[in-house]
Protein backbone atom coordinates (compact mmCIF):
# COMPACT_ATOMS: atom_id res chain seq x y z
CA UNK A 1 0.00 0.00 0.00
CA UNK A 2 3.08 2.43 1.06
CA UNK A 3 4.43 1.60 -2.44
CA UNK A 4 1.44 2.31 -4.11
CA UNK A 5 0.39 5.45 -2.59
CA UNK A 6 4.06 6.49 -3.49
CA UNK A 7 3.77 5.60 -6.72
CA UNK A 8 -0.02 7.41 -7.54
CA UNK A 9 1.78 10.46 -5.69
CA UNK A 10 4.80 9.99 -8.17
CA UNK A 11 2.68 9.79 -11.36
CA UNK A 12 0.71 12.97 -9.67
CA UNK A 13 3.57 14.94 -9.19
CA UNK A 14 5.48 13.94 -13.26
CA UNK A 15 1.61 15.08 -14.72
CA UNK A 16 1.28 18.23 -12.59
CA UNK A 17 5.26 18.83 -13.91
CA UNK A 18 4.98 18.70 -17.63
CA UNK A 19 2.41 21.57 -17.41
CA UNK A 20 4.23 23.42 -15.29
CA UNK A 21 7.74 23.12 -17.12
CA UNK A 22 5.33 24.44 -20.44
CA UNK A 23 4.03 27.45 -18.41
CA UNK A 24 7.15 28.38 -16.70
CA UNK A 25 9.51 28.31 -20.43
CA UNK A 26 6.63 30.16 -21.72
CA UNK A 27 6.47 32.61 -19.02
CA UNK A 28 10.12 32.98 -19.15
CA UNK A 29 10.26 33.72 -22.77
CA UNK A 30 7.16 36.38 -22.67
CA UNK A 31 8.82 38.09 -19.67
CA UNK A 32 12.22 38.03 -21.55
CA UNK A 33 11.06 39.88 -24.53
CA UNK A 34 8.48 42.26 -22.50
CA UNK A 35 11.22 43.04 -20.17
CA UNK A 36 13.54 44.21 -23.08
CA UNK A 37 11.09 45.23 -25.16
CA UNK A 38 8.47 47.43 -23.58
CA UNK A 39 10.80 50.25 -22.84
CA UNK A 40 10.93 50.90 -26.36
CA UNK A 41 7.32 50.92 -27.36
CA UNK A 42 5.86 54.77 -27.55
CA UNK A 43 3.62 56.54 -30.09
CA UNK A 44 7.16 57.46 -32.52
CA UNK A 45 8.01 53.69 -32.22
CA UNK A 46 4.68 52.71 -33.57
CA UNK A 47 3.80 55.57 -36.14
CA UNK A 48 7.25 55.94 -37.95
CA UNK A 49 9.19 54.57 -40.37
CA UNK A 50 12.71 52.65 -39.81
CA UNK A 51 15.92 54.82 -39.70
CA UNK A 52 19.40 53.73 -40.33
CA UNK A 53 18.88 50.29 -40.70
CA UNK A 54 16.00 50.26 -38.69
CA UNK A 55 18.33 50.73 -35.20
CA UNK A 56 16.53 54.05 -34.53
CA UNK A 57 13.05 54.97 -36.00
CA UNK A 58 9.78 53.24 -35.83
CA UNK A 59 7.93 50.38 -37.59
CA UNK A 60 4.96 51.90 -39.26
CA UNK A 61 5.37 50.55 -42.75
CA UNK A 62 6.32 47.12 -41.26
CA UNK A 63 2.76 47.01 -39.31
CA UNK A 64 1.27 47.94 -42.59
CA UNK A 65 2.71 45.47 -44.37
CA UNK A 66 2.61 42.53 -41.76
CA UNK A 67 -1.21 43.74 -41.81
CA UNK A 68 -2.22 43.46 -45.69
CA UNK A 69 -0.18 39.93 -45.48
CA UNK A 70 -2.45 38.52 -42.29
CA UNK A 71 -5.43 39.78 -44.82
CA UNK A 72 -4.64 38.38 -47.68
CA UNK A 73 -3.51 34.87 -46.10
CA UNK A 74 -6.55 34.26 -44.18
CA UNK A 75 -9.41 35.86 -46.83
CA UNK A 76 -8.33 33.52 -49.35
CA UNK A 77 -7.65 30.46 -46.86
CA UNK A 78 -10.54 30.67 -44.79
CA UNK A 79 -12.94 30.66 -47.28
CA UNK A 80 -11.35 27.51 -48.71
CA UNK A 81 -10.34 25.78 -45.43
CA UNK A 82 -13.84 26.09 -44.07
CA UNK A 83 -15.45 24.86 -47.51
CA UNK A 84 -12.71 21.89 -47.56
CA UNK A 85 -13.51 20.79 -44.17
CA UNK A 86 -17.27 20.93 -44.91
CA UNK A 87 -16.88 18.86 -47.62
CA UNK A 88 -14.85 16.51 -46.40
CA UNK A 89 -17.15 15.55 -43.66
CA UNK A 90 -20.66 16.37 -44.65
CA UNK A 91 -20.43 15.25 -48.58
CA UNK A 92 -17.11 12.12 -48.72
CA UNK A 93 -17.50 9.53 -46.88
CA UNK A 94 -14.38 8.69 -44.83
CA UNK A 95 -13.52 5.50 -46.24
CA UNK A 96 -13.27 6.31 -50.16
CA UNK A 97 -10.08 6.88 -51.76
CA UNK A 98 -10.74 10.57 -52.78
CA UNK A 99 -11.33 11.79 -48.69
CA UNK A 100 -8.36 9.96 -47.85
CA UNK A 101 -6.26 11.12 -50.50
CA UNK A 102 -6.88 14.44 -49.35
CA UNK A 103 -6.39 13.93 -45.74
CA UNK A 104 -3.04 12.29 -46.30
CA UNK A 105 -2.11 15.15 -48.36
CA UNK A 106 -3.08 17.81 -45.65
CA UNK A 107 -1.15 15.86 -43.24
CA UNK A 108 2.11 15.63 -45.50
CA UNK A 109 1.72 19.59 -46.32
CA UNK A 110 1.37 20.33 -42.75
CA UNK A 111 4.44 19.09 -41.99
CA UNK A 112 6.45 20.43 -44.52
CA UNK A 113 9.23 23.16 -44.21
CA UNK A 114 8.68 26.55 -44.45
CA UNK A 115 11.28 27.15 -46.52
CA UNK A 116 10.08 24.86 -48.91
CA UNK A 117 6.77 26.98 -49.31
CA UNK A 118 9.26 30.05 -49.72
CA UNK A 119 10.68 28.30 -52.89
CA UNK A 120 7.10 27.27 -53.90
CA UNK A 121 5.63 30.19 -53.76
CA UNK A 122 8.59 32.15 -55.35
CA UNK A 123 8.37 29.62 -58.00
CA UNK A 124 4.49 30.32 -58.68
CA UNK A 125 3.44 33.35 -57.42
CA UNK A 126 6.57 35.48 -57.94
CA UNK A 127 7.94 34.02 -61.07
CA UNK A 128 5.09 32.07 -63.21
CA UNK A 129 2.04 34.41 -62.32
CA UNK A 130 4.70 37.21 -62.31
CA UNK A 131 3.56 38.96 -59.34
CA UNK A 132 7.39 39.38 -58.69
CA UNK A 133 8.61 40.04 -54.77
CA UNK A 134 5.18 41.65 -53.54
CA UNK A 135 2.66 41.72 -50.66
CA UNK A 136 0.11 39.93 -53.11
CA UNK A 137 2.84 36.74 -53.32
CA UNK A 138 3.37 36.62 -49.49
CA UNK A 139 0.07 36.46 -48.67
CA UNK A 140 -0.40 33.92 -51.28
CA UNK A 141 2.09 31.67 -49.73
CA UNK A 142 1.39 32.28 -46.23
CA UNK A 143 -2.58 30.89 -47.27
CA UNK A 144 -0.95 27.68 -48.64
CA UNK A 145 0.83 26.87 -45.63
CA UNK A 146 -1.86 27.81 -43.29
CA UNK A 147 -4.75 25.60 -45.19
CA UNK A 148 -3.65 22.11 -43.90
CA UNK A 149 -4.08 23.41 -40.61
CA UNK A 150 -7.15 25.03 -40.70
CA UNK A 151 -8.87 22.19 -42.74
CA UNK A 152 -7.77 19.82 -40.21
CA UNK A 153 -8.95 21.65 -37.31
CA UNK A 154 -12.39 22.38 -38.49
CA UNK A 155 -12.40 18.83 -40.15
CA UNK A 156 -12.33 17.27 -36.58
CA UNK A 157 -14.76 20.10 -34.96
CA UNK A 158 -17.36 19.03 -37.54
CA UNK A 159 -16.96 15.70 -36.85
CA UNK A 160 -17.00 16.26 -32.91
CA UNK A 161 -20.34 17.25 -33.54
CA UNK A 162 -22.55 14.30 -32.33
CA UNK A 163 -24.44 12.41 -35.19
CA UNK A 164 -27.44 13.35 -33.77
CA UNK A 165 -27.83 16.87 -34.19
CA UNK A 166 -27.92 15.51 -37.95
CA UNK A 167 -30.68 13.20 -37.47
CA UNK A 168 -32.99 15.72 -35.67
CA UNK A 169 -32.64 18.22 -37.50
CA UNK A 170 -33.66 15.81 -40.65
CA UNK A 171 -36.62 14.55 -38.88
CA UNK A 172 -37.83 17.70 -38.61
CA UNK A 173 -37.67 18.69 -42.32
CA UNK A 174 -34.96 21.13 -42.06
CA UNK A 175 -32.97 21.57 -44.84
CA UNK A 176 -29.15 20.34 -44.86
CA UNK A 177 -27.85 23.98 -46.07
CA UNK A 178 -29.95 25.39 -42.62
CA UNK A 179 -28.70 22.52 -40.67
CA UNK A 180 -24.99 23.27 -41.65
CA UNK A 181 -25.42 27.06 -41.08
CA UNK A 182 -27.40 27.30 -37.63
CA UNK A 183 -26.39 23.87 -35.98
CA UNK A 184 -23.46 22.21 -36.95
CA UNK A 185 -20.86 25.48 -37.86
CA UNK A 186 -21.88 27.11 -34.46
CA UNK A 187 -21.30 23.49 -32.61
CA UNK A 188 -18.29 22.78 -34.52
CA UNK A 189 -17.10 26.80 -33.23
CA UNK A 190 -14.27 25.74 -31.05
CA UNK A 191 -12.30 23.64 -33.77
CA UNK A 192 -12.82 26.37 -36.09
CA UNK A 193 -11.28 29.09 -33.64
CA UNK A 194 -8.39 27.03 -32.80
CA UNK A 195 -7.61 26.27 -36.32
CA UNK A 196 -7.74 29.97 -36.59
CA UNK A 197 -5.65 30.53 -33.94
CA UNK A 198 -2.80 27.71 -35.47
CA UNK A 199 -2.86 29.47 -39.26
CA UNK A 200 -2.58 33.53 -37.88
CA UNK A 201 0.60 32.39 -35.22
CA UNK A 202 2.02 30.47 -37.95
CA UNK A 203 1.59 33.10 -40.33
CA UNK A 204 2.65 36.66 -38.20
CA UNK A 205 5.83 34.68 -37.25
CA UNK A 206 6.76 33.70 -40.63
CA UNK A 207 10.11 34.45 -41.65
CA UNK A 208 12.02 32.12 -44.07
CA UNK A 209 9.11 32.39 -46.75
CA UNK A 210 8.05 35.52 -46.81
CA UNK A 211 11.87 36.18 -47.56
CA UNK A 212 11.59 34.79 -50.58
CA UNK A 213 7.92 36.03 -51.83
CA UNK A 214 7.18 39.86 -49.88
CA UNK A 215 10.70 40.71 -49.84
CA UNK A 216 12.95 42.74 -47.66
CA UNK A 217 11.77 46.25 -48.35
CA UNK A 218 11.14 48.33 -44.97
CA UNK A 219 9.10 51.09 -46.72
CA UNK A 220 5.69 51.89 -46.54
CA UNK A 221 3.80 49.51 -49.53
CA UNK A 222 1.43 51.40 -51.69
CA UNK A 223 -0.52 48.72 -53.20
CA UNK A 224 -0.54 44.81 -52.37
CA UNK A 225 1.93 44.64 -55.35
CA UNK A 226 4.58 46.50 -53.84
CA UNK A 227 7.61 44.62 -51.72
CA UNK A 228 7.12 44.60 -47.74
CA UNK A 229 8.88 43.67 -44.95
CA UNK A 230 6.82 41.69 -42.31
CA UNK A 231 7.56 42.41 -38.42
CA UNK A 232 8.97 38.63 -38.03
CA UNK A 233 11.57 39.26 -40.95
CA UNK A 234 12.08 43.28 -39.35
CA UNK A 235 13.11 41.03 -36.08
CA UNK A 236 15.07 38.73 -38.01
CA UNK A 237 16.97 41.75 -39.83
CA UNK A 238 17.60 43.44 -36.21
CA UNK A 239 18.88 40.75 -34.43
CA UNK A 240 21.08 38.66 -36.95
CA UNK A 241 22.16 41.68 -39.98
CA UNK A 242 22.34 45.15 -38.11
CA UNK A 243 24.66 46.22 -35.38
CA UNK A 244 23.05 47.14 -32.43
CA UNK A 245 19.75 46.65 -33.54
CA UNK A 246 18.64 44.53 -30.60
CA UNK A 247 16.69 46.99 -28.72
CA UNK A 248 14.28 47.78 -31.56
CA UNK A 249 14.45 44.32 -32.46
CA UNK A 250 13.43 43.06 -28.59
CA UNK A 251 10.78 46.16 -29.15
CA UNK A 252 9.30 44.43 -32.38
CA UNK A 253 9.56 41.09 -31.02
CA UNK A 254 7.07 42.76 -28.39
CA UNK A 255 4.89 44.13 -30.57
CA UNK A 256 4.31 40.60 -32.49
CA UNK A 257 3.36 38.71 -29.26
CA UNK A 258 1.31 41.56 -28.11
CA UNK A 259 -1.01 41.55 -31.47
CA UNK A 260 -1.14 37.35 -31.03
CA UNK A 261 -2.22 37.47 -27.70
CA UNK A 262 -4.47 40.28 -28.89
CA UNK A 263 -5.89 38.37 -31.83
CA UNK A 264 -6.45 35.31 -29.81
CA UNK A 265 -8.51 36.83 -27.20
CA UNK A 266 -10.57 38.14 -30.06
CA UNK A 267 -11.28 35.37 -31.84
CA UNK A 268 -11.95 33.60 -28.98
CA UNK A 269 -14.49 36.16 -27.86
CA UNK A 270 -15.99 36.53 -31.45
CA UNK A 271 -16.36 32.56 -31.62
CA UNK A 272 -17.99 32.69 -28.38
CA UNK A 273 -20.15 35.58 -29.24
CA UNK A 274 -21.20 33.73 -32.76
CA UNK A 275 -21.86 30.46 -31.49
CA UNK A 276 -24.77 32.11 -28.38
CA UNK A 277 -26.20 33.43 -31.26
CA UNK A 278 -26.30 31.13 -33.94
CA UNK A 279 -26.91 28.02 -31.75
CA UNK A 280 -30.44 27.79 -32.71
CA UNK A 281 -32.14 26.50 -35.68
Amino acid sequence: MVKQKWGDRLGTGFIWAIPLTITAIFLWIIGDVFWHGLGQINWQFLFTAPIDAGRSGGIAPILVSTAWILLICMGVSLPLGIGTAVLLVEFSDIKTGFGQLIRRSLDTLAGVPSIVFGLFGNALFVKVFGLGFSILSGGLTLACMVLPLLIRSTEEGLRAVPQSYRLGAASLGISQTKTLWHLILPAAMPGFVAGFVLGIGRAIAETAALIFTSGYVDRMPSSWLDSGRSLSIHIYDLAMNISNGNANAYGTATVLITLLLMINALTSWIGATWTNHHFKF
